[in-house]
């Protein structure tokens, strides 16, 4: 029987805790009690642990041996801003896809109301991610970033391979990209994949690695011709999708999977 899984709030060398709305489930409801065994994510890492304090403000586990766990997907989203319903649905999927991180961006064709409600929506779409990482049962939870305008975004992208969704791109494809560019697979860099994907666990102290792949979704409408020209500027390469038109949330989850297949 497969244990629960739980993402630490907290962690030492050796202890984790969980407070809040999870620690009050775990003793309300599941009635936990000390000596009960759980998996724990902890700084990035996969435990098995064991209770040893339970209140419903608090959970104290003891970490014992680390487990073996899949490493996010070395990815980083750049996804324009749209409507904010099917954004969550974009974001919630894309963690449950592995994606590393996640900035949200300030496009020209975003709606001026949406960009406005965008920084105090960060907070949800966090905790959407959250949601979303456990119940995928990932190990390390997707970072978002604050909603940030394209260009110094652009400027400060480290991942050597960049892909750009393009409207007016009608050959080029994300799998010939990768024959191209022979992008290299997180376990032939020597680094760690957990660290390659950039852990987004708040209190980390692992020096994460910058992402291998970038991968940007326009918004509603499309990029303008002078962000596709920026794009261009920091040596990002246009891609097609094939010949329909996609939302951009079925784009962005149709990109990630197909970027995935080419990093498994």
């Amino acid at each position: 029987m497969t244990r629960r899984r739980w993402i630490a709030d907290s962690w030492t060398a050796d202890t984790a805790t969980l407070t809040g709305d999870e620690a009050a489930h775990l003793a309300r409801v599941l009635r936990a009690t000390p000596g009960q065994i759980y998996d724990v994510v902890a700084g990035g890492f996969l435990h098995r642990a064991e209770i040893t304090c339970v209140t419903e403000r608090e959970v104290l586990f003891t970490l014992h041996e680390e487990l073996e766990s899949d490493a996010a997907l070395p990815l980083h989203l750049l996804l324009a801003i749209f409507k904010f319903d099917h954004m969550e649905w974009a974001i919630e999927k894309a963690t449950e896809l592995g994606v590393a991180r996640i900035t949200p961006i300030l496009a020209r064709r975003t709606d001026k109301h949406l960009a406005q409600a965008s920084e105090k929506r960060a907070a949800r779409w966090r905790r959407i991610a959250l949601e979303a990482s456990k119940q995928s049962r990932r190990t390390t939870i997707p970072e978002i970033a604050d909603p940030a305008p394209l260009k110094p975004t652009l400027e400060h992208e480290s991942a050597v391979t960049r892909i750009l969704l393009s409207e007016t791109e009608q050959a080029t494809t994300i799998a010939e990209i990768f024959t191209k560019s022979r992008v290299p697979h997180p376990s032939h860099t020597g680094t760690p994949a957990r660290l390659l994907a950039g852990a987004g666990n708040e209190g980390s102290d692992e020096q994460s690695q910058p992402p291998v792949v970038a991968l940007a979704i326009g918004p509603e409408g499309g990029w303008t011709a002078d962000e596709t020209a920026l794009f261009t500027s920091q040596c990002w390469q246009p891609v097609t999708l094939g010949p329909r038109i996609l939302r951009a949330e079925t784009a962005a989850i149709a990109a990630i999977a197909i970027v995935s297949s080419h990093l498994a």
